[in-house]
């Protein structure tokens, strides 16, 4: 994580001189700069909080990777006003800002102890990995902690050392792994990124006066809403609330089709569509957003989990750049209908979270990944999710 800072100070130098050397290449360079970082630090910050977490709390701390991202967007829309940084004499400073987060973590990521669970499955340095661990939870008392990996190091000495291929190829591994890739596609393809990429041209559709500043408010809205899922998420369970997010998003996108369809006939349906867009950001937050940044790191142990977290943000950030991409073609094409797509992606979605994905909410990194590996042994088709669910609950009633 610290060597990926590097990137960010590359790409804030090519940013932020790309309109004093008048280069448009700079620019796209330092974006693209920028996107790698992005790409490996949406992959390494989850896994890193997965794997220092307390079981209890691995839900709530992984959120806050979410927290992070929603904070920066907000930041980012509010810098980007034409009155503060938006301007043209003063947006290469606001793309240079991007310098700023990574000096931070450049001085604080030294103090951040090494993931007691790399050192002992990884390095067989189980005294370090008890000090660390130790000084993570606070107690003297972590002897369950040092079992748990204990119990996993001796899991994955029995198995091959496992490559991207393998995860594909392996009985135990193409579940988890399909799970994972199917929940950062329903992050993306719900529609999220076409309401934040486009939503001051929908908010100017929709007849609001000041676009800019609704669109503020659909970023307070966002990170409100994630500090709603940091508290509840340890509570609820991760599958409740994935399904919550979905089906209410699916709801508000078709709210949102009806009231910009309708707009023209009923000057009113214009707060209609911006409650829907307010409504469609707050139920992403609740699940889709934060959940499946950490819930991969969850469904694998530690020799397959930095494959599939490769794997799974690939999907991720591809599907994105798709949806950023055509959107605006598409929307050309369906005019207010275009949320109907997302609709249907969002329905076919929720079915599959329902009958694929399992709670990991309580349960360790072996035991989840035991309950795939008996999904395999049992074969796909004798195999559903509400039986998986059942066999991760073990005997707590609340899961």
């Amino acid at each position: 994580m610290l060597m990926a800072n590097v990137l960010t100070f590359i790409a804030a130098v090519f940013m932020g001189f790309s309109k004093l050397a008048a280069s448009y290449e700079m620019l796209i360079i330092g974006r693209f700069i920028v996107g790698l970082y992005s790409g490996l630090s949406t992959g390494f910050v989850p896994m890193y909080v997965e794997e220092i977490s307390p079981t209890s709390l691995r839900g709530a701390l992984g959120t806050l990777h979410q927290l992070g991202v929603v904070i920066g967007i907000l930041m980012a829309q509010i810098f980007g006003i034409e009155s503060i940084m938006g301007n043209a004499s003063l947006w290469p400073l606001l793309l240079g800002f991007t310098l700023l987060p990574a000096v931070v973590q450049c001085v604080l990521l030294p103090l951040c102890p090494e993931s007691p669970r790399y050192l002992l499955i990884d390095c067989n340095e189980e005294s370090k990995a008890r000090s660390i661990l130790i000084k993570l939870r606070g107690t003297d008392d972590v002897g369950d902690d040092m079992e748990e990996m204990r119990e996993e190091s001796q899991q994955m000495k029995r198995e091959k050392r496992v490559t991207i291929l393998e995860l594909f190829r392996s009985p135990n591994y193409r579940q988890p792994i399909f799970v994972a890739i199917m929940l950062h596609l329903s992050q993306q393809l719900s529609g999220i990124n076409a309401v934040f990429y486009y939503s001051t041209g929908i908010f100017e559709r929709a007849g609001v006066s000041q676009p800019v500043y609704a669109t503020i408010g659909a970023g307070v809205v966002n990170t409100a809403f994630t500090l709603v899922s940091l508290f509840i998420v340890e509570r609820v369970g991760r599958r409740p609330l994935q399904l919550v997010g979905l089906m209410g998003m699916a709801i508000s996108a078709i709210f949102l089709t009806v009231a910009m369809a309708l707009l023209d006939q009923f000057r009113w349906m214009s707060y209609v569509s911006i409650a829907a867009i307010f409504s469609f950001v707050a139920f992403f937050e609740i699940g889709p957003g934060p959940i499946p940044w950490f819930i991969v790191a969850e469904l694998f142990n530690q020799g397959p989990r930095p494959a599939a977290i490769a794997v799974a943000g690939f999907s991720n950030w591809t599907s994105n750049f798709l949806v950023g991409m055509s959107f605006q073609y598409i929307e050309q094409l369906c005019g207010p209908y275009v949320f109907i797509i997302f609709t249907v992606f969002l329905l076919g979605f929720f079915v599959f979270t329902y009958y694929k994905v399992p709670e990991t909410k309580g349960r360790s990194f072996d035991e989840i990944a035991a309950g795939f590996r008996q999904s395999a042994g049992q074969g796909a088709d004798k195999y559903s999710a509400p039986e998986e669910f059942n066999t991760l609950r073990g005997d707590d009633p609340d899961l």
